[in-house]
This record gives C-alpha cells, structure tokens and sequence, in this order.
C-alpha cells in the first residue's frame, strides 16, 4: 500500500499554518530542525523524538554478498547505515489509522 509522500516544502507549510510564522521563517525552521538532526547523525549521535522514534548510525562490517543475476561473489564494503527505531506510541498511531482503513474498506 504506497501513500503520498511528505516534502520539505509540505513540513515549511504545515509550521506556517499552525505556529503562524512566515513563510520564510516556518522554511528556515524547518532547515534548521533538519539541519540539526543530521548533524548529529553524522557525528554519530544518537537522535530520539518523544513519540516518534529514534534515529542512529549503525556499523556493519564486509561481507560476502552474491549478484542475483550471475550468481557471482562480490565483497560488500563495510559502511554505515542509518537506522530508525518507531517508538510504541508511533506504532500504535500507525496501527489505530490501518484499522480505521480496514474497517472503511469492509462497510
């Protein structure tokens, strides 16, 4: 089930309409929200959100991967990778809207 996906610019109105502040000032508080968060991240911090969930940087280390369409080994570097973690009350927003879908969906 693919849903629409939410831009910046959507985020930059969203701010402007319910805190009230420019346009110019709800883009730029957006940015800097943003802007923190992934600094963060790049330092290796860990970011939480009350509610939301919690975001980190994850190692994971070489190993042997396969091309599906040769069946040919190839190496995986190892690197980085961001992880998100839902928090239990964003898990069960999600879960309380697929339900009142679902229960659309039957009448």
């Amino acid at each position: 089930m693919a849903g629409k996906t939410l831009t910046r610019a959507q985020l930059t109105e969203a701010v402007y309409q319910e805190v009230g502040l420019s346009r110019n000032e709800s883009a730029d508080l957006v940015e800097a929200v943003l802007g923190e968060i992934s600094g963060a991240l790049t330092r290796g911090d860990m970011v939480k959100i009350s509610s939301f969930g919690s975001f980190f940087v994850r190692q994971k280390g070489q190993r042997i991967g396969r091309n599906p369409k040769t069946g040919e080994e190839v190496p995986i570097l190892p690197r980085r990778v961001l992880v998100f973690r839902p928090s239990h009350v964003l898990k069960n927003r999600i879960n309380l809207g697929l339900n009142k879908i679902d229960s659309a969906l039957r009448s």
